[in-house]
């Protein structure tokens, strides 16, 4: 989903007191504060929230608050639902806030010219994604994408702990 107007932070309070599953990837910058440099975790995409909940709940919500939009397919115009096992690929390399992450446009990445491959040790053992060359990085990175919405590319993991899936 979308908030509008970086209010990422209030939609999470709120479908957090609601009870409902929300996820912000966030990752830490050096920003001004009074005059001072400040290491702070600051949200990766402005406006840019997923929400795990059934349709009604998100509907229930939704009505309460006007600055939270559906994100939507622009070929299709249907509303963007991710699929669980995507999404907690996706969560568990994002919520790392690991500096060395590099996160890109759906557009920016060449998905079908990568490999796939599994990780076979190290923090992101069993994860599967796309092994290919990013901009912005000496060599190839794991890349793991929430299709048509935000993808991730992992720190350099050593080819040793990386399995071709076939």
């Amino acid at each position: 989903m979308r908030a509008t107007y970086r209010r990422e932070p209030d939609a999470m309070r709120l479908l957090e007191e609601e009870h409902l599953g929300c996820f912000v990837p966030m990752q830490y910058k050096i920003v001004m504060k009074r005059g001072k440099k400040v290491r702070a975790l600051v949200p990766v995409v402005h406006n840019l929230l997923f929400v795990h909940a059934c349709p009604s709940d998100v509907k229930r919500v939704k009505s309460k608050v006007s600055y939270l939009q559906y994100i939507t397919d622009s070929r299709s115009s249907r509303k963007i639902i991710i699929p669980d096992v995507e999404m907690q690929r996706f969560i568990a390399v994002a919520g790392t806030y690991n500096d060395h992450l590099l996160y890109f446009q759906p557009d920016e990445l060449n998905l079908s010219k990568g490999t796939r491959v599994r990780i076979t040790g190290g923090d992101f053992e069993g994860h599967e994604g796309v092994f290919l060359k990013v901009k912005g990085a000496r060599d190839r990175r794991v890349v793991i994408a929430v299709q048509g919405v935000i993808a991730v590319a992992m720190a350099t993991i050593h080819p040793d702990l990386i399995e071709v899936i076939k």
